[in-house]
């Protein structure tokens, strides 16, 4: 049974930090690409970060420079570093691994940046 499980959401102030991370299992870990997706309320889910299974990466602009992805194998798990959050950043986040054709999503996680 697959499992992608995130942790490490809350409440932060505008300017504070986090690190969710997205711990999976079932799953051949290393040859998944995994990304950070995030939905607001009444917004489409968006692309955050993307980390491929050679440990390339991708981010959203709105982004660029704060978040940093990453993974460790060993673990497992995927990163994600959040610096210099916004209030626009508040929003549910997803974890997903992909292995075409295999697709999957975790549960989420909130974070919410207070002003």
């Amino acid at each position: 049974q697959v499992q992608l499980v995130e942790s490490g959401g809350g409440l932060v102030q505008v300017g504070g930090s986090l690190r969710l991370s997205c711990a999976a299992s079932g799953i051949t870990f290393s040859m998944y690409s995994i990304g950070w997706y995030r939905q607001a309320p009444g917004k489409q889910r968006e692309l955050v970060a993307r980390i491929s299974s050679g440990g390339s990466t991708n981010y959203a602009d709105s982004v660029k420079g704060r978040f940093t992805i990453s993974r460790d194998n060993a673990k497992n798990t995927a990163y994600l570093h959040m610096n210099s959050l916004k209030p626009e950043d508040t929003a549910v986040y997803y974890c997903n691994s992909i292995f075409r054709p295999y697709d999957y999503w975790g549960q989420g996680t909130q974070v919410t940046v207070s002003s």
